[in-house]
């Protein structure tokens, strides 16, 4: 019971990118203990609490192993722990978060397995992560200011730059983190490494050539959705199209939801994915004959 516990926390780790590898998982919790360890503690204790969950509510085997009732939950804990400073009602909302998210996803789940629906991806966390941060102030939650980082835009600052926005989808701005995180991904597939990497640097060219807030660029707030979106059309799609397709649409959305006064988190990721697989299942549909 503890190996399976245990090897489906990783799984739900790496399942944050779209990935089914306990190596990939170890590289996440490590990128997280060399950048920040008390985000790291929010992530254990968000993904243990919706792994649970999913044990006691004796939902499938399968998708419990894989890691498919980890990786909301872990991102929940991480955006609390991101955005607010430690009180003693933060560990009670990651707990209750990520239980939430479970059983969300895993409504989520049968209704797309029964009607052919599009994935969930990171929905639950979205939908939670906004209600969690538009009710800050009736919780008395204390927002968490980071300390500003010194930005260069050379060389060494665009390779940063790119390695950052990897490690953004776990709400880090550390290389070091980021470039945990791709090894992470060329152990479990290269390909998805190699998505990943290009799908940032895509974000940080565009941002920059179009003029946007040089320091959020550089932050790599402008390449997670990206790279969520590669990795995810990348896997369900033979041809390169799809995820270029989506890297595009998500960096075309991102910009909108900060302009209507939502956080984006991993909104725009999952819109784009959404488009490219329904205008997809669209075309492959046959034409009914003209009606005589």
């Amino acid at each position: 019971m503890t190996r399976t516990l245990s090897q489906a926390l990783l799984n739900g780790c790496s399942q944050i990118f779209l990935q089914r590898s306990p190596a990939c998982g170890a590289l996440v919790l490590l990128a997280l203990l060399l950048s920040s360890p008390q985000l790291l503690g929010h992530a254990l204790l968000g993904g243990l609490a919706s792994l649970l969950v999913a044990l006691r509510r004796g939902y499938p085997g399968a998708e419990t192993e894989a890691g498919l009732y980890g990786y909301n939950g872990t991102l929940l804990g991480l955006l609390l722990g991101a955005h607010f400073s430690w009180s003693p009602l933060l560990p009670l909302l990651v707990l209750t978060t990520a239980g939430l998210s479970s059983l969300l996803l895993h409504h989520l789940l049968k209704l797309a397995r029964r009607s052919g629906g599009l994935p969930a991806y990171t929905l639950p966390f979205v939908l939670l992560g906004w209600l969690l941060l538009a009710l800050d102030g009736p919780l008395e939650l204390e927002r968490s200011i980071a300390p500003a980082a010194a930005l260069q835009a050379d060389l060494a600052g665009l390779a940063a730059a790119v390695l950052r926005g990897i490690a953004q989808v776990l709400f880090l701005d550390d290389p070091l983190a980021g470039a945990c995180l791709l090894l992470g991904l060329l152990l479990a597939d290269w390909r998805a490494a190699a998505w990943a990497a290009g799908a940032s640097l895509a974000g940080l060219a565009l941002a920059l050539f179009q003029g946007w807030p040089q320091d959020s660029a550089l932050l790599g707030l402008y390449g997670y959705n990206a790279v969520l979106a590669a990795l995810a059309l990348g896997q369900s799609h033979r041809w390169p199209w799809a995820p270029l397709t989506g890297i595009l649409l998500t960096l075309l959305l991102q910009p909108c939801f900060p302009a209507l006064g939502t956080p984006p988190l991993t909104a725009p990721f999952i819109l784009a994915c959404w488009l490219v697989l329904a205008s997809s299942r669209s075309a492959r549909q046959p034409v009914p004959p003209p009606q005589t």
